[in-house]
């Protein structure tokens, strides 16, 4: 796959967004091992801009893992100082799957009731309501009603 090719002011802002990023891939000894690709594969569809670390001292191996990785996995090399490398590739677009069969779920709704004197605290509850329950004027669950169809339309079916 081929690399991603950036200007050096897209590079330059890329730079600036991983300055104060940790490294989430470590390269040991072993070098660039299939578990190595797979494990920086993962944290580029899921973070996008990541920092790789590699442990050895020999700085041509460390260039030669660096375009490896950014061919293999089709992103943009961004950086390499000292053991440090910076890859990004753009995060790919979530598939949400469409249900017609969804119905809402429960929620957590969060209660605050006054003091009646207004110098303590008020009073802060959390209740999970389920798709078939409101929360009434007073805080009080209660369960929806049934939507009330016409008279006329039972009779015509």
């Amino acid at each position: 796959m081929p690399q991603i090719n950036l200007t050096p002011a897209q590079r330059k802002d890329k730079r600036a967004d991983a300055h104060h990023l940790d490294p989430v891939v470590m390269i040991g000894g072993d070098g660039l091992t299939p578990a190595v690709v797979k494990e920086t594969d993962a944290a580029l569809k899921a973070h996008g801009l990541i920092k790789v670390r590699v442990l050895g001292d020999d700085r041509a191996a460390r260039e030669a893992m660096f375009v490896q990785l950014c061919d293999e996995l089709n992103a943009a090399p961004i950086q390499h100082i000292g053991k440090l490398l910076v890859l990004w590739r753009p995060v790919p677009e979530k598939v949400v799957a469409e249900r017609t069969d969804a119905k809402p779920g429960p929620r957590v709704v969060k209660i605050v009731k006054f003091s009646k004197s207004g110098n303590g605290r008020p009073q802060v509850t959390k209740l999970n309501v389920l798709g078939n329950q409101r929360v009434a004027q007073g805080g009080e669950l209660k369960r929806a009603k049934r939507r009330q169809t016409s008279v006329k339309k039972n009779v015509a079916d």
